[in-house]
């Protein structure tokens, strides 16, 4: 890396003390020297600076390259100028996923905070247009911590059925200890519940219709239990032991026209349930009861859950709603702000690689907080201000 002469306020030791364009220089480059234009870190910095700026595809990253030269060259090297559209195409085609991942989870575990039992959500969301014809939807998995507002990893797979098998890959290159990890329904398998234990956390998994029979049990037993806590009964008359062991915590919102009272419950009466021993660390079982009236509309679901929670009504709560917080908090950021979905990029490993790349962008917006706008917001500030921009990559 070089310094610019004009300016002062950036130098060699600075940048080496910057966490994200240090991690940034460990990614091993795929091409052989001989090929090599551009120095990868210059790339991958580049393309990350266009994606906080709500730039999107490889012309974009080619395009924001130039029209900044002068600047990048006050801190990256760029000694043959600003790589071509097709350069970048190349570069995270080529781009080992898993060295590339392994970066992201250095980096975000370096600026990860503590916190005892933070929600970690487990979620899966397409890449609708990154495939040729005839091929599936690729989906990635992403995992979100919660108090932290980072995503902490994700991996890609080939369709929707494969994230059974990404979640414990994983699972296993996280830090989740003292954690509660949630998931949906499709990780709700007891291998995943399994893996969690194994790495010193909590799960609370949503159960439907995919594991058929335990979801009849859960839904007979709770649905039962509620009933009859919910019956008058005479001074005196004996309570069933079910119905006296069950916490339950009702919440209400209001907002724009919607009104929703929540309904959790949670039990540890375990019994009544066959299976339960193949469920490694299973402590309790929970419902959510979603009344909604939206319009002058109304409507009823129930949810129901797996947990190696024991009875603590309140945390079980905040896990399922922190769960619900990774489609608004995570995917939705990704196709309302960095378009996700209109993404054609297929080549080689180029989806997993840019998938990876706009969680590293959105952890450095989610990060920084002098700024107080929201996603979209702080892209435009970021094009706009270069000294904000230099804040938003820690320099």
């Amino acid at each position: 890396m070089q310094t610019h002469p004009n300016d002062t306020t950036q130098s060699k030791t600075s940048l080496a003390k910057t966490s994200l364009v240090a991690h940034l220089a460990q990614v091993p480059d795929p091409r052989v020297n001989r090929t090599r234009d551009h120095e990868l870190v210059d790339v991958l910095v580049i393309a990350v600076c266009t994606l906080l700026c709500a730039g999107e595809t490889f012309n974009d990253m080619e395009d924001f390259g130039n029209a900044k030269l002068d600047w990048f060259k006050t801190f990256l090297t760029l000694e043959n100028g600003v790589p071509s559209h097709d350069t970048f195409n190349r570069v995270f085609a080529a781009l080992d996923p898993k060295h590339f991942l392994d970066c992201f989870l250095r980096w975000t575990q370096s600026m990860r905070t503590a916190v005892s039992q933070e929600i970690v959500a487990l979620d899966g969301k397409a890449l609708r247009r990154a495939m040729d014809k005839d091929e599936n939807v690729k989906y990635v998995v992403s995992a979100w911590a919660e108090s932290n507002g980072i995503v902490l990893g994700q991996l890609k797979v080939n369709d929707k059925s494969n994230e059974i098998t990404a979640v414990p890959e994983l699972l296993r290159v996280l830090e989740l200890s003292d954690c509660i990890v949630t998931t949906d329904a499709m990780g709700c398998q007891t291998k995943i519940a399994r893996e969690i234990i194994e790495a010193d956390a909590d799960y609370v998994l949503a159960l439907k219709g995919n594991h058929e029979k335990v979801h009849e049990e859960v839904k007979t037993f709770l649905d039962d239990t509620v009933a009859q806590a919910q019956q008058k009964r005479p001074a005196g008359a004996e309570v069933p032991k079910a119905v006296e062991t069950l916490a339950s915590l009702e919440t209400v919102d209001k907002d724009h026209g919607r009104y929703e009272i929540r309904r959790f419950y949670q039990s540890q009466e375990l019994n009544w349930f066959a299976d339960k021993d193949k469920w490694e660390g299973l402590k309790s079982v929970g419902m959510v009861e979603s009344i909604r009236e939206i319009n002058g509309k109304s409507s009823i679901e129930r949810r129901y859950f797996l947990s190696s929670l024991a009875v603590d009504v309140a945390t079980f709560a905040r896990a399922v709603r922190s769960h619900w917080g990774v489609e608004n908090k995570v995917h939705w950021i990704m196709d309302v702000c960095f378009r996700e979905d209109q993404s054609r990029a297929r080549t080689g490993y180029a989806a997993e690689n840019l998938a990876t790349l706009r969680r590293l962008a959105l952890n450095l917006l989610k990060q920084e907080k002098t700024k107080k706008r929201g996603i979209r917001g702080k892209q435009l500030n970021a094009s706009w201000n270069h000294a904000y921009l230099l804040r938003l990559l820690g320099i």
